[in-house]
């Protein structure tokens, strides 16, 4: 198969109108200043405040979410927008998880649901489709490589800070609670708790709602921030931080992260990303991970005496750990609940813990509430995002695309091991995020579809 490189300018014409002036192109907000905007917002404000004065728990996130979903049908509909038209593999995965969702949601309330399963249906079902409308919005308004990398940037960075909050919760124990409860316009639903116990650790949720969301964000961000720390971005480019300590640090701060989430979750997202990594880098550097990482754990357990046998005790007695139990008492009801709705579940949302218990594995989770429809929609959705970053490698000659595109991989593969183990789409910002990285991928394959059709016009005599 031939190569083509992908420079980091290649993007889609611009469409923005014959009156915009050459000199502000690039400096006026486009659809990735937005995205930078919710990644922000999401990763930041606690999923437990909602806006005020509403009948509706509504999330800033969420309503800024839906938001972009209209700006991208509105500029489907027009041609002077910037979004990408034409097919793209990424986009159509997402486009069959929403159809599956909203079948599902059309078979559960065909019928009766009590009332708290019908608002919590309506609200997931919504939330859903905000999640989804992002990362359709990524596909097709993120324009060039540049502008991912601004994008992605700002991921690294914000979890960074997000590490930073559960690094200070872990070691002192802070308190972050009351300045998120003095933002005006939000009220919390719930109490913001940000630290549980297990073994003598306390352990820290960062911003997140859970420290098992916690450890999930920080592992799935980790290969994004380990190659912007060998491949520095251009600063004027993406206006970002990009000094080397910067970016080194972000890497730390990230994988303490997930190692004092103290998550079998963040764990095994992390083994299956080192996976998906090691073996395609160079010889040199795979050697230097790999010391690395050796040296990053012997620090870590002289920094803190105690917790790499505390993360080596979650894995070897599965069988008698009281959680692992917990967790697997309730798949005989689940099974009952598959039995009876087996091709569009009971409905998005309304397997509730309170009622029936806490189904930790997103697959079985999705197959009780989506049924059989809406898990291949899922899997379907999360391979394709995989095989498309592969597709664009394979074209690519550019090392820091290749080498970008096997991060997203890795990313992505983090979460697909990651939701096996806990209930994903309960969490709103790991979940939120993984969408915003799924999109990615669809925007490297659909540059490397124009640089490949680009490099075949040249060839033509």
């Amino acid at each position: 198969m031939a190569a083509y490189t992908t420079p980091r300018d290649v993007a889609w014409p611009d469409v923005s109108g014959p009156d915009r002036p050459a000199g502000r192109v690039g400096r006026r907000a486009d659809a990735a200043t937005l995205l930078c905007w919710y990644a922000g917002i999401l990763l930041i404000i606690p999923n437990h405040l909602v806006i005020a004065g509403l009948s509706f728990n509504l999330t800033p996130s969420l309503l800024l979410g839906l938001g972009l979903g209209m700006w991208w049908f509105c500029a489907q509909l027009v041609s002077n927008l910037g979004a990408a038209k034409g097919r793209n593999a990424v986009r159509t995965g997402l486009f069959l998880f929403l159809a599956a969702n909203i079948a599902s949601y059309g078979y559960a309330t065909y019928n009766y649901l009590p009332g708290d399963e019908l608002k919590a249906a309506d609200r997931s079902t919504l939330t859903m489709v905000g999640y989804i409308m992002v990362g359709i919005l990524v596909v097709d308004g993120v324009r060039s490589l540049v502008r991912l990398d601004a994008l992605l940037l700002v991921v690294v960075n914000t979890t960074a800070v997000v590490a930073i909050v559960g690094l200070l919760q872990f070691f002192i124990n802070i308190d972050i609670s009351k300045p998120f409860e003095l933002i005006p316009g939000l009220h919390p639903v719930a109490p913001l708790s940000f630290v549980l116990e297990r073994s003598i650790f306390r352990r820290p949720a960062g911003t997140t709602g859970h420290p098992i969301e916690f450890g999930v964000l920080t592992a799935m961000v980790l290969p994004l921030a380990v190659h912007y720390a060998f491949y520095r971005p251009l600063r004027q480019a993406t206006g970002q931080l990009s000094a080397a300590w910067w970016r080194w640090a972000t890497v730390t701060l990230i994988g303490m992260g997930a190692l004092i989430s103290l998550s079998r979750s963040a764990i095994l997202g992390l083994v299956a990303g080192g996976i998906i990594l090691l073996p395609t880098w160079p010889p040199r550097r795979r050697v230097r991970a790999l010391a690395t990482i050796a040296g990053f754990t012997v620090f870590m357990r002289l920094l803190v005496p105690g917790l790499i046998g505390t993360l080596l005790s979650l894995f070897k007695n599965l069988g008698g750990d009281p959680s692992i139990q917990g967790r697997t008492n309730d798949y005989a009801a689940a099974g009952k609940q598959i039995h009876d709705h087996l091709l569009f579940g009971r409905g998005f949302g309304t397997y509730l813990p309170s009622r029936y218990g806490p189904l930790d594995n997103q697959y079985l989770g999705s197959m009780v509430e989506t049924g059989v429809v809406g898990v291949a929609s899922l899997v379907i959705m999360m391979f394709t995002a995989v095989a498309a970053v592969r597709a664009s490698r394979r074209v690519s000659e550019d090392v820091v695309t290749r080498d970008l595109a096997q991060s997203l991989a890795a990313s992505v593969v983090i979460l697909i091991a990651a939701y096996a183990t806990y209930d994903a789409f309960g969490f709103s910002m790991a979940t939120g995020l993984s969408f915003v990285l799924i999109g990615a991928c669809g925007v490297l394959l659909r540059l490397s579809q124009l640089s490949r059709n680009a490099a075949g016009r040249e060839a033509v005599p």
